[in-house]
């Protein structure tokens, strides 16, 4: 019970970060939606931990529930850095073909 009171406490600190953010407008609409959800589902996990770890039981895993999520979320964030990762190919194709036409204008 105390550790989900400290993870309830810091998924509190972050999501009043996120809200700081906003207000700054550090941050856009649609990242700060994303952000909102993903906080929102983690402290729901947090408080349905027992939940999760009877479904994780039925559905035949030998670790927690708690494991579960740990490794889903490590496979969400390998996506993620994939994704990332594509994108940054991408700009750098596009800032390469940018300055070749430069350097052909200035030619």
């Amino acid at each position: 019970m105390l550790q989900q009171i400290i993870a309830l406490i810091i998924i509190a600190f972050f999501a009043s970060r996120l809200f700081w953010q906003k207000r700054k407008k550090r941050i856009g609409a649609n990242e700060f939606i994303f952000w909102l959800v993903f906080w929102g589902l983690a402290a729901l996990a947090v408080i349905f931990l027992k939940r999760i770890d009877a479904v994780v039981a039925e559905l035949g895993f030998s670790g927690s529930g708690i494991e579960v999520l740990l490794y889903a979320g490590v496979v969400v964030l390998f996506y993620f850095i994939f994704r990332l990762r594509l994108r940054l190919e991408k700009i750098e194709r596009d800032i390469t073909k940018i300055v070749r036409e430069l350097a052909v204008k200035d030619k």
